[in-house]
C-alpha cells in the first residue's frame, strides 16, 4: 500500500528530489520550499506561481500537513494558550503560546511557542506531568513544524521565539530536531534566527556534544535541578546513564565550541534542593562555562495521581526562592525566576499531558 507523502517538513533537498521524480525543474522545489515554509499556505492552489497543471498533480500526489488543532484553553491570569493537536495516526500533543509581559519594550513583536518533540517522553522525571504518559513515539519535522505553523495561523502573528520544552525529550530525535530547526531558521523558509530557538535537554551528554560538533547555532538549556547525583537521580532517573559530572562536561564541551551562554534550569523543591550547599554547587559549576540560571517554581502534577517520591514533591516557598536567587546573583550569575505562565490551565513548565483517546 502506497501512503501518500507529506510535504511540511522535507527538506529543500528532498523537495528536489519529490519533484525530480515527478519529472519538474530543480526550481520548482525552491518555490514550492517557500510556500510551504515562508508563506505556510494550506492548500496548493495558493501556490500561485506553479502552473496549474503541477497544482492538481501536487493535489493527487501529496498532502501538505498532518497536524491539526482540535482544542485550545486560555489562561484568565496571564493570557497563556496551550493547544490541543491531533496527528495523523491519532495520538495527540500539547503545546503552548507565551505571551510577552505587559509592559516589555517587545510586547507588540515577541511571540513565544514551547513545543513538543516527542508523543509522551520516555525519562519519567518525577516532576513532569509528561513522563506519566508514557512514550509512544517521536515526531517527524512535519509534525514539530506544524506546531508553530498552526500557532501562527490561529495567533494571526508570526512567531518570532521557539523553545523545545514541551512534551518529549529533543535531543532523543536529534534528526527531525535539527531539520526542524534547519526549516525554522532559513531565510527561505520561516526566517526565525538561531538566536531565538532554544532547544532544552534533561542533560544527553553524547547529543549536547553532537550538537557542537554539528555546529549548531540555537542556545542550549539543561534542564538541571540538582548537582548532587543521589538527589538527581530521584528527581530524573536519566542520571543513572548520564552523571552530573557528565553532563557539566558536555555543558563545558558545547560552550568551548560555540561560545554560547548555557541555560541552567533549576526547579526548586523545599528542603530537597535548596540548601547553602546547592548554591555554592551551582556558583562551583559556574566556574566551568558562561551560563544563566533559570529558577522555576514546582508545578503541581497532583492531576496525574503520582505515587512514591514524586508525590511528596512541594516546591519551595517564595522567601526561600528569592533568597536562592540573590546568593546566585551576589556570585555573580546571572539569575531569573521564570513566571508560572499557564498554571491555571495546566500549561506550566511540566505540565504538559496529553492522552490518546481510546
Amino acid at each position: 500500500m502506497t501512503t501518500t507523502p507529506t510535504l511540511t517538513g522535507l527538506s529543500l533537498a528532498q523537495l528536489e528530489i519529490f519533484l525530480a521524480e515527478m519529472q519538474e525543474p530543480r526550481y520548482r522545489a525552491k518555490q514550492l520550499f517557500a510556500w510551504l515554509y515562508k508563506h505556510g499556505v494550506s492548500s496548493f492552489d495558493e501556490m500561485t506561481d506553479l502552473p496549474e497543471a503541477l497544482r492538481e498533480r501536487l493535489k493527487s500526489s501529496a498532502t501538505i500537513g498532518s497536524i491539526e488543532a482540535i482544542s485550545k484553553q486560555s489562561s484568565t491570569k496571564d493570557g497563556t494558550v496551550k493547544f490541543l493537536f491531533t496527528l495523523a495516526d491519532g495520538n495527540k500533543i500539547e503545546s503552548v503560546l507565551i505571551p510577552p509581559r505587559k509592559g516589555s519594550i517587545d510586547e507588540e513583536k515577541r511571540l513565544t511557542v514551547c513545543i513538543s518533540t516527542q508523543v509522551g517522553c520516555p525519562l519519567d522525571c518525577a516532576f513532569c506531568a509528561t513522563g506519566t504518559m508514557g512514550f509512544t513515539r517521536n515526531l517527524t519535522p512535519g509534525e514539530i513544524i506544524g506546531q508553530v505553523q498552526e500557532i501562527q495561523n490561529i495567533a494571526h502573528r508570526p512567531v518570532t521565539n521557539i523553545v523545545f520544552m514541551g512534551m518529549g525529550e529533543p535531543l532523543l530525535n536529534y534528526g527531525p530536531l535539527m531539520q526542524a530547526i534547519t526549516i525554522f531558521s532559513s531565510e527561505a523558509g520561516m526566517g526565525i534566527s538561531p538566536r531565538r530557538i532554544t532547544v532544552s535537554t534533561a542533560g544527553y551528554a553524547d547529543q549536547m556534544r553532537r550538537m557542537a560538533d554539528d555546529g549548531a547555532k540555537v542556545k542550549l538549556a539543561i534542564s538541571l535541578h540538582s548537582l548532587h547525583n543521589e538527589t538527581r537521580t530521584k528527581l530524573m532517573p536519566i542520571t543513572k546513564k548520564h552523571s552530573v559530572e557528565e553532563v557539566i562536561a558536555a555543558a563545558t564541551y558545547y560552550f568551548e565550541k560555540t561560545k554560547k551562554s548555557i541555560m541552567l534550569e533549576y526547579i526548586l523543591f523545599d528542603n530537597l534542593n535548596d540548601s547553602h550547599v546547592d548554591v555554592k554547587r551551582l556558583v562551583k559549576v559556574s566556574r566551568h562555562f558562561q551560563c544563566r540560571v533559570n529558577l522555576i517554581p514546582y508545578h503541581s502534577i497532583a492531576f496525574t495521581n503520582p505515587s512514591g517520591f514524586a508525590a511528596g514533591l512541594r516546591g519551595s516557598p517564595p522567601e526561600k526562592i528569592s533568597w536562592f536567587s540573590k546568593e546566585l546573583r551576589d556570585a555573580g550569575i546571572p539569575t531569573f525566576i521564570r513566571d508560572s505562565a499557564g498554571e491555571d490551565i495546566t500549561a506550566a513548565c511540566g505540565q504538559l499531558a496529553a492522552k490518546k483517546e481510546n
